[in-house]
């Protein structure tokens, strides 16, 4: 046998990373989270009644991501504007999180820490990140920056004016 047809031996082996906040396979349905109430059924997490029949109780990623404190996004708010409007931006952010929040349960907001000159918000995702970076932007302008780590599984907003 001619030793082209093994192929190459000097590549690298990627090793599959491992998101200990997704699920290897699916959970039997229904099953409950015992914490938010959110319910995992026809393949993903949704707000609905909890059903009559026997139910399977686990603590969803969202509310995990919680307990553990590891956020999936990060949004950072600063800048004489956000600071001059800051009550006016954090309802926004409120209401964009409850939309969000309404059709994936898996999105929300952590925790909001605010200083003097700035406000970082924490999220369990990285799509709820990015809707409140983005919603801000298209109603203040500004400055906007993403910027994605650990293959897409985290995010860095970052808004200024």
């Amino acid at each position: 046998m001619d030793k082209s047809s093994y192929g190459r031996r000097d590549r690298l082996v990627q090793e599959k990373k491992h998101d200990m906040y997704r699920a290897d396979g699916k959970w039997p349905e229904p099953t409950l989270c015992t914490q938010c109430q959110s319910i995992f059924q026809n393949g993903r997490w949704v707000w609905a009644d909890v059903p009559q029949a026997k139910v399977h109780s686990v603590t969803c990623p969202a509310c995990q991501r919680i307990s553990d404190n590891y956020p999936a996004g990060y949004v950072e708010l600063k800048g004489d504007f956000f600071i001059k409007n800051r009550q006016e931006i954090g309802n926004l952010i409120l209401n964009e999180e409850k939309l969000e929040k309404s059709a994936r349960p898996q999105e929300r907001i952590m925790a909001i820490d605010e200083d003097d000159n700035s406000t970082m918000i924490t999220t369990t995702g990285v799509h709820i990140a990015r809707r409140v970076g983005e919603a801000i932007s298209r109603a203040y302008k500004g400055d906007l920056v993403f910027t994605y780590g650990d293959g897409e599984k985290s995010i860095r907003v970052a808004w200024s004016r």
